[in-house]
């Protein structure tokens, strides 16, 4: 008998640049032992795709987010999730407001003492540096 594979949820404000590259970054590294959703807190970009320069950004270090359609978190992807990564402190607290008793252990940030900062409105180097980011941070979530 196969053990299923860990959930992981990766969260930021809009579901549109940070936690849809994680959700990614992490599905491909962890393979079959992970299963991977994103979300954001904010509805604003629900259906929409990834940001432009996340999406050029990603495909340069060799990952494809053109898939991607944003998600605004729930408490059902709470319950789904094995744990809940916030890219970074503001949507921690977010999170913490919409966990339950059985929900709120599971949050915690995605670098664990740090944020991954915001890229939105800054030059396409910030989005690049994202993506850096992400990868290092990708292995302590894995199995």
């Amino acid at each position: 008998m196969t053990a299923r594979p860990r959930r992981l949820l990766t969260v930021c404000l809009g579901n549109h640049c940070r936690s849809p590259l994680a959700a990614l970054i992490l599905a491909e590294l962890g393979g079959p032992a992970v299963d991977v959703r994103s979300a954001g807190t904010r509805e604003k970009w629900v259906g929409h795709p990834a940001h432009a320069q996340m999406v050029t950004a990603a495909a340069a270090a060799g990952y494809d987010l053109t898939a991607h359609r944003g998600v605004q978190v729930n408490p059902g992807l709470l319950e789904w999730a094995d744990a809940v990564l916030a890219m970074d402190t503001g949507n921690l607290t977010t999170l913490r407001a919409l966990a339950d008793e059985a929900t709120a252990p599971k949050l915690g940030l995605y670098l664990g003492d740090r944020d991954v900062p915001d890229p939105w409105g800054k030059e396409p180097e910030a989005f690049a540096d994202i993506v850096r980011l992400i990868e290092d941070g990708a292995p302590r979530h894995l199995p």
